[in-house]
Order: C-alpha cells, then sequence, then structure tokens
C-alpha cells in the first residue's frame, strides 16, 4: 500500500500534468488568434519576413481604419448586426414556445411531434435549399433579408431539444401552483419557466447569434444588391478581390477581421457564466435521465 506521501505525491504529479496539458492545447488555441493581431499591427512588407516576428517593430494602428474602409465596414456591420439580431430573438423565443408545450403541455401526438421535430435535425440544411430559393422567388423575397430571417422565426429543432430537455428538469409543481392561482399557459411559460430557464435560453441565443452572424452560404445565395450585403460576404469579397495578386493586403484583410470576430466574442464573454450553466445542467439533467 503506498503512504500517504506517496499518494500526495502522485496526486500533485497528475495535476500538474493536466494543468500542462491545458495550457499547451490553450496555446494552441490562442496563438492563431495572437498572429492575426499580429498580422494586423504590421506593413504588409514586413509580414513576409524571415524568420517572421511575433511582435512587430513598429505597430501600424492605422490598418484598424484603412482595412475596415475597403469593404465599408460600418454599413455591412450594421446589416449583419440587424440580421443576426432578428435571427437570435426569433430562433429563440419560437424554440422555446414549441419546447414548452412539448415539455409541460399534454396532448395527443405529443410525443410524434417531439420525434419529428429531433429527427429534422439530422436532415441536411442543402436539402431543401432550392425550393426555399424557389419560394423567396415567387414571393418577391429574393434580394432581400426576409429568407434570411423568416426561417430563424419557425424554430430551431435544436434549440427546441435544448429546452425540451432543460425544461424536462424544473418540477411539475410549479405549474400546478401556478394554476391554483389562475394562471395560464402563457402566464407560467413568461413569469416561470423563461426565469428558470436563463442558463439555456442565453446559451441559445449565443449559439444563434454566432451562426447567423458567421453564415455565408444564405446571405450569397439570397442577396445581389452590394448594400444589403453582410458582413461575412463583405470578408469574403475583401479576401477574394487580391486573389493571384502578389500585393495582397494581409494586413488590411486581418484587421477588418479583427473587428469582424469582436461581437460573437464580446456575447460569449459577457454572458459565458450562463452558458457554462446551461449546458453543465443539461448534461447533468440528460444524465439523469
Amino acid at each position: 500500500m503506498p503512504s500517504a506521501e506517496q499518494r500526495r505525491a502522485r496526486y500533485l504529479i497528475g495535476k500538474l500534468a493536466w494543468y500542462a496539458l491545458c495550457i499547451l492545447l490553450s496555446i494552441s488555441m490562442i496563438f492563431p488568434l495572437l498572429w492575426m493581431i499580429t498580422i494586423a499591427l504590421k506593413s504588409n512588407s514586413a509580414i513576409h519576413e524571415l524568420p517572421p516576428r511575433l511582435i512587430p517593430n513598429e505597430f501600424h494602428f492605422e490598418n484598424f481604419i484603412l482595412g475596415p474602409a475597403e469593404i465599408h465596414f460600418p454599413l455591412l456591420f450594421m446589416n449583419s448586426a440587424i440580421i443576426a439580431i432578428a435571427c437570435t430573438v426569433g430562433s429563440v423565443i419560437t424554440s422555446m414556445l414549441v419546447g414548452y408545450g412539448l415539455s409541460r403541455i399534454h396532448f395527443p401526438g405529443r410525443r410524434v411531434w417531439f420525434y419529428v421535430f429531433i429527427s429534422s435535425i439530422f436532415v441536411p440544411p442543402l436539402i431543401g435549399l432550392i425550393p426555399i430559393v424557389r419560394l423567396a422567388i415567387n414571393l418577391n423575397f429574393y434580394d432581400t433579408w426576409f429568407p434570411l430571417i423568416l426561417p430563424a422565426w419557425l424554430a430551431n429543432p435544436f434549440f427546441i431539444f435544448l429546452f425540451y430537455q432543460y425544461a424536462l428538469s424544473i418540477p411539475y409543481s410549479y405549474d400546478e401552483a401556478a394554476k391554483l392561482d389562475g394562471a395560464n399557459h402563457w402566464t407560467i411559460f413568461w413569469k416561470i419557466m423563461v426565469p428558470l430557464t436563463r442558463p439555456i435560453w442565453i446559451t441559445m441565443a449565443i449559439m444563434s447569434f454566432q451562426a447567423s452572424w458567421n453564415d455565408y452560404l444564405s446571405p450569397l445565395v439570397y442577396l445581389i444588391s452590394d448594400d444589403k450585403f453582410t458582413l461575412s460576404l463583405g470578408m469574403a469579397s475583401f479576401a477574394g478581390q487580391f486573389a493571384g495578386v502578389a500585393t495582397t493586403q494581409y494586413n488590411y484583410f486581418m484587421a477588418a477581421n479583427v473587428f469582424y470576430m469582436l461581437p460573437p466574442l464580446i456575447l460569449f464573454f459577457l454572458a459565458q457564466k450562463y452558458f457554462m450553466q446551461g449546458l453543465g445542467s443539461l448534461g447533468s439533467s440528460m444524465t439523469q435521465k
């Protein structure tokens, strides 16, 4: 039998090894971000220096002005923000309503509808792309933001599943007590379920905003006018306008890319407590079942 000191030494070695592994993985994740910022602060000629420098000799902060100016950044930023916020609000609200109905209201065929929604998660989105494009053209929605926003207001199957699983962990006694006080389902949903499920719907909001903000395919398919483009299309056009040219302005591109990635990053850091709490509570509720 190992002594107490030997067990303590093994425990410390295991902890140190775990921390070392976490640090190495963190560096591998953070280094690309640091390298992107480094390129954004360099002159275009300094980017091609060998050996490359992580800390530039000269800091060119003007790149953060000249880079975004190449793609009319404020307009595209506003377009992306409006679309992402509208999609986030619609996706979260409708998914919560459907998840509440499936988890708290007993009606015939409830399990069938649940499995229908869940099975739709495994359907590749590209399968319905052509019919949806034809529908948008027939409704005169082509080259508008409606095809980008309206689908989000039809609920997200994955978010329905998340809210459904989280709602099952909340005791039904809360609903019964509210009904004794004369509350209907709408009151129970807004007054009880929304506050109690805050971690999971904040998690859904972060995921929905990030997906909409980074979406490239849908704006590429539905939008033609430059003044309606999203930031993802603008960044793609910025990267493609110098394709095959030796004088590619990587510093301008990376400077614009820093601003492009900030909104989802800021949103995550502001709500990371609820994000981790929501995923942790969801995992524990699924394990218990």
